[in-house]
């Protein structure tokens, strides 16, 4: 029987990933002091795919999401090789805040004065030796293999040392000793801890206080941050129904449990099954159909035909929005500001059918000006910051500043003041995020209110709760703040943290 120090990758073979901490059965002393002639001089396929996926990251500004799937492809990495490679990269993504306060304790110089590749290939090694379950011989082995081949003798000596360190103790000791060099400052040990920005874990805490849930969440809202979220399907109305979705995905995937068009998956190629192949089905969070099923289901009065979806890419809502719609006999014109993601959103909606969704290129903040009072219903998943997917977005954490909230503020106000002169009087729009942030979410929603009535657009926000139930069959009470909106979160609902207000226009 094969052990599974045995692997070429060096991974166990129990199928488990990405762990906090990780107890490894085989022992450290010994097997990373191996004599030069002994150490592996190339590196293996899938980690050389997840160096190259955090230099594409780096270099070109990259979206992991985006490059891993095309960068596996071309490498043929199929099967548990593909999986490893994507946990190793999507993973040290993601604790990289972690990591570098560990690598900060280990080497000898400031980590901003090593060469990024070196960095790169420092961050993999303590990845695979403190976050995922791979011996700590072939952690370091391979990883001196890839820095030999990718960079030179001299770095690979550099990471054989620093990471036969790091081997030496567990994650739990590293994570006591960065908390410590951390200082007393709380915000900056959870930082460490949770790997996210000092910045971050503050607005995070004001996010929670601000729609009603205790500041006491934090830590598990940080750690939820920090799983990599299952794959969750849309099966959309008319085209697939939910159960033939869940057949298709096999016996082993269940319903999502708070929009009935979700199917969550248990591993594997979601692009595998017919239904996705034929766009019948698509891969959405959970919370993202959920906003866009409560838009739809809000109540108006008068006519409900013509839909607006005005920052519609890359077209999950709005394929959601299409199939719906085609049900009622209503339309959709589906707007972005640019071509290509306007291209995106008609791969979206192809298995509708012809003349359900418009798809057209355009400004959303001229809408309002140009067909003033001219749609029923109209979804604004404005521009945001993103703080609320970062779980399947690993690199944003490290992106994004305090600046972005004021960039983006304006812009997110701009748009949800065209939707609201775009709606018919008894018309319903639905102001959508991907993030918790009071400033992109409440604040936005107040300030736009206020600048509608000072043009002679009165509005209200519309209670929620009677259309969260009529939609989930649940209360739901989690998820209604104070100031009557919809906030999703991941530690509570395991989806994105979706924010969704509701106003209805009258006059």
């Amino acid at each position: 029987m094969s052990r599974a120090g045995d692997d070429p990758r060096g991974q166990r073979r129990d199928g488990r990933g990405h762990q906090r901490g990780v107890a490894r059965a085989e022992g450290r002393s010994g097997r990373t002091a191996q004599a030069p002639s002994a150490r592996a001089r190339t590196c293996d396929p899938a980690r050389a795919a997840a160096f190259d996926v955090l230099r594409e990251v780096s270099d070109a500004d990259a979206y992991a999401n985006l490059v891993a799937p095309r960068l596996l492809a071309a490498r043929g990495l199929a099967g548990r090789d593909a999986a490893f490679a994507t946990e190793l990269a999507y993973g040290t993504l993601r604790m990289r805040g972690r990591y570098d306060a560990v690598l900060s304790l280990v080497v000898d110089r400031a980590l901003d004065q090593l060469d990024p590749r070196v960095l790169d290939v420092l961050r993999l090694g303590t990845h695979q030796l403190l976050g995922m379950r791979v011996p700590a011989h072939a952690a370091v082995s391979q990883t001196v293999g890839l820095a030999r081949e990718r960079i030179g003798a001299g770095p690979a000596q550099l990471v054989n040392a620093v990471l036969r360190k790091i081997a030496a103790d567990d994650t739990e000791t590293w994570l006591e000793r960065a908390e410590q060099a951390a200082g007393s400052d709380p915000d900056q040990r959870l930082a460490v801890r949770w790997s996210h920005p000092a910045w971050m874990v503050r607005a995070l805490r004001e996010a929670l206080v601000g729609h009603g849930r205790p500041a006491e969440e934090l830590a598990a809202l940080l750690a939820a941050d920090d799983e990599p979220p299952r794959v969750t399907l849309v099966a959309r109305p008319g085209l697939v129904e939910t159960e033939e979705t869940l057949r298709q995905a096999g016996p082993e995937a269940r319903a999502g449990q708070l929009a009935p068009t979700a199917v969550v998956l248990p591993g594997g190629d979601p692009r595998a099954l017919p239904a996705v192949r034929d766009g019948a089905a698509g891969v959405q969070d959970e919370g993202s159909q959920l906003v866009a099923l409560l838009l739809a289901a809000a109540p108006l009065d008068g006519p409900d035909a013509a839909w607006l979806d005005l920052c519609a890419g890359p077209g999950g809502k709005t394929a959601l929005l299409g199939a719906l719609a085609a049900g009622r006999g209503a339309h959709v014109v589906a707007n972005d500001v640019t071509p290509h993601r306007a291209d995106l959103v008609t791969q979206a909606v192809r298995a509708l059918a012809p003349g359900t969704v418009e798809v057209r290129t355009g400004d959303g903040r001229e809408t309002g000006e140009e067909e003033p009072g001219r749609y029923d219903r109209v979804l604004v998943d404005a521009p945001c910051t993103g703080l609320g997917a970062l779980r399947r977005r690993p690199e944003a954490r490290w992106r994004r500043t305090p600046a972005d909230l004021t960039s983006l503020g304006g812009l997110q106000r701009d748009l949800l003041g065209s939707a609201l002169r775009a709606v018919r009087v008894g018309g319903v729009v639905g102001y959508v995020t991907c993030s918790p942030h009071l400033a992109e979410t409440t604040l936005v929603v107040t300030d736009a209110h206020r600048a509608a009535r000072k043009a002679g657009v009165e509005v209200e926000v519309i209670d929620p709760a009677p259309t969260l139930r009529q939609v989930t069959d649940a209360d739901h009470a989690d998820a209604l703040t104070p100031a009557g909106t919809v906030q999703l979160w991941p530690h509570l609902h395991g989806t994105d943290a979706m924010s969704l207000t509701l106003l209805r226009r009258l006059a």
